[in-house]
């Protein structure tokens, strides 16, 4: 084989074990934040150029546990997926087979139920109004799951796949369920995933004082939110934090 050929295979191969380690640390993180739920929800990331070739959790483990070598490599496209010895749970192929099957742009994608998310999908008006500089980060940024049916199966799965391919946004408030959040990598993805549970939590103890809430007029707040999206490699360097900090308290993630 040729060199340049080998080098090719080589650094893909390196590629993909850092994209293991990097959405290990993410759940190691989503778990010292206090944003997991058991042995629930799940994070995905497409590994090919189409984007439906993704490493998922296994099925029912903690995210706290969860070691880079413990993720599925799954095909959306592949109909005998939850008749393999390795099959993910029912719900996350529900979920995530059919986002990376019909939405490319998905690269990552995180689904949570964290605390205050949750409570704004609950309320019978689950939009998020531009009162710091948390929350108009999300500024006509997401859109609002209107319609639960119950668990993500494939139904389900396929409906809210349609829902957030049709609005092309980033952020799913999924209504009397949680949160999802899509984005190029993980680091992006984490960011938005992070910074959505902030405002949504400054948003949520806000109407807990029960005073008028001080909100940005439009103007104001589509120049603060284009401002605050192209702000230079937050989210990477918010990231690469958040591993330096993982290799020295446990390393053992990127096993």
């Amino acid at each position: 084989m040729e060199s340049g050929k080998i080098n090719n295979l080589s650094q893909k191969k390196i590629k993909f074990l850092e994209e293991r380690a990097d959405l290990a640390c993410a759940f190691r993180w989503a778990a010292k934040m206090e944003l997991h739920e058991g042995i629930a929800n799940h994070f995905s990331l497409s590994v090919n150029e189409s984007g439906t070739s993704f490493i998922m959790n296994d099925n029912k483990k903690h995210f706290r546990l969860i070691r880079a070598s413990d993720l599925l490599l799954l095909d959306a496209n592949d109909s005998t997926t939850m008749k393999q010895s390795e099959s993910p749970d029912p719900t996350a192929w529900g979920l995530h087979g059919a986002i990376h099957r019909y939405c490319p742009q998905a690269r990552c994608i995180m689904h949570l139920h964290p605390i205050y998310t949750t409570v704004l999908a609950s309320l019978a008006d689950s939009s998020l109004p531009p009162i710091d500089q948390r929350t108009v980060m999300f500024y006509k940024r997401y859109i609002i799951d209107e319609e639960y049916g119950g668990l993500a199966f494939k139904d389900e799965g396929e409906r809210c796949a349609y829902l957030l391919n049709n609005q092309k946004v980033k952020v799913m408030i999924m209504g009397n369920h949680g949160l999802l959040v899509i984005g190029d990598d993980v680091a992006d993805t984490f960011s938005r995933l992070y910074y959505f549970e902030l405002a949504a939590e400054t948003y949520i103890k806000a109407l807990w004082t029960g005073k008028p809430l001080r909100k940005m007029s439009d103007k104001i707040a589509k120049k603060t939110a284009n401002e605050l999206e192209n702000y230079p490699e937050q989210s990477k360097i918010f990231f690469e934090d958040l591993k330096s900090i993982l290799n020295a308290e446990s390393p053992s993630y990127k096993q």
